[in-house]
């Protein structure tokens, strides 16, 4: 007589590669929408819709929200992976040892994290509004840049309620975005005025 639980077990392993197969598709077609939604925010469009991700992605719309019930979990997916990005960066060790100038070393690196990520960053405002995720991110965002810089400063600037506010904002994507978008500046020259700025802030 045929043992039930060996039959079972054959028909277990049977299936296994099957599904199996079936996980790394869902891993590989999960990572391409991820990746093409980020292409298509970088090539300038601030609010790609579900459609023009599964383009993009070549996968079918129903795929696209089995991943991602809603566009909401897709910009949490992209949040990690440029938080990624950005950790890395920020875990460069300053060259100077003088606050004043790591602050402008700061000036440098942000410039260069705030080109890389703006697309993204002007995209997500666009839903921020509605959206308790993009909301508590740009918060958490804004609160680590802004602890990064008073980690720069010695007590007594930190202190000064006035400065660190100044510095706060010079240094925040708003005034890059501002200085890039609205004032036409390319990034060379966006930069050196904000160092001027800092310098005459600082001496």
């Amino acid at each position: 007589m045929t043992d039930p639980a060996a039959i079972s077990r054959a028909q277990a392993a049977a299936l296994k590669p099957i599904e199996d197969g079936r996980r790394r598709r869902g891993e590989d077609n999960r990572a391409r929408i991820v990746a093409a939604m980020l292409e298509i925010i970088h090539a300038g469009e601030v609010v790609p819709s579900a459609e023009q991700v599964a383009q993009r992605a070549d996968v079918g719309l129903r795929t696209v929200f089995r991943h991602f019930q809603d566009m909401d979990s897709l910009y949490r997916e992209m949040s990690g992976v440029i938080a990624q990005e950005l950790h890395s960066a920020a875990e460069i060790a300053f060259k100077s040892q003088d606050w004043r100038e790591r602050v402008l070393e700061l000036i440098a690196r942000r410039s260069w994290a705030f080109e890389k990520i703006g697309p993204f960053l002007r995209a997500s405002a666009v839903f921020r509004y509605r959206s308790k995720f993009l909301e508590a991110d740009n918060v958490e965002f804004v609160t680590a840049l802004r602890a990064i810089l008073k980690r720069q400063l010695p007590p007594e600037v930190a202190r000064d309620q006035a400065k660190l506010e100044i510095l706060d904002v010079l240094l925040s994507f708003e005034t890059w975005s501002r200085l890039r978008r609205e004032q036409g500046l390319a990034p060379k020259p966006a930069r050196e005025v904000l160092e001027a700025a800092v310098r005459r802030l600082l001496d």
